[in-house]
C-alpha cells in the first residue's frame, strides 16, 4: 500500500520543540521507525509550515494513495481550507496528534477538520503515527 503522511507547521522541530509536550525524537527518526515496522509498504513524507502549500500536497496525493496521515499542527484548529480540501479528495485521511489535544489549552480542544476525516488518532506521542496507519491498512 501506498501512504502519504504529512505534517504542517513547527513539525519540523520535532525532537527539539516542547520535549515535555512532543518527545526528544525527530521525525527523521520517527519515519525510519515507521518504514522498519510496515517493510511491505510505500510511506511517503511531507511537511511545510504553509497552508496552501500542505492544500496543494494534499490534492496531489489524494486521488491516488491508499490514505493520508495528516498532523496539520495548528491549522487543525484553524484551517476550513485544508477541512474543503480533506472533503473534496477521495484518499481517506486520519487526522493525527502527537499530544492529546482534549488535555491542552482550550482552542486546541476544537478542530476543524476532525469531522471530515475518516478518523483521529491523539495523545499516543509518535505511535499515533503507525496508529494510524495500521487503521488505514484495515480500510
Amino acid at each position: 500500500m501506498r501512504f502519504q503522511i504529512i505534517n504542517g507547521p513547527n513539525l519540523n522541530l520535532l525532537g527539539t520543540r516542547s520535549p515535555e509536550i512532543y518527545g526528544n525524537e525527530s521525525f527523521d527518526a520517527i519515519l525510519q521507525r515507521l518504514r522498519t515496522e510496515f517493510p511491505n509498504d510505500e510511506i511517503d513524507y511531507f511537511q511545510n509550515n504553509c497552508e496552501g502549500v500542505i492544500i496543494d500536497k494534499l490534492q496531489e496525493t489524494g486521488f491516488s494513495y491508499d490514505g493520508i496521515v495528516l498532523n496539520a499542527g495548528a491549522y487543525s484548529h484553524t484551517s476550513i481550507a485544508i477541512r474543503d480540501c480533506i472533503a473534496a479528495i477521495k484518499t481517506p485521511v486520519v487526522e493525527v496528534h502527537i499530544s492529546n489535544i482534549f488535555a491542552r489549552e482550550e482552542f486546541r480542544r476544537q478542530s476543524m477538520i476532525s469531522s471530515i476525516c475518516k478518523g483521529v488518532i491523539c495523545g499516543f506521542g509518535a505511535d499515533s503515527y503507525s496508529l494510524a496507519l495500521h487503521a488505514l491498512k484495515k480500510q
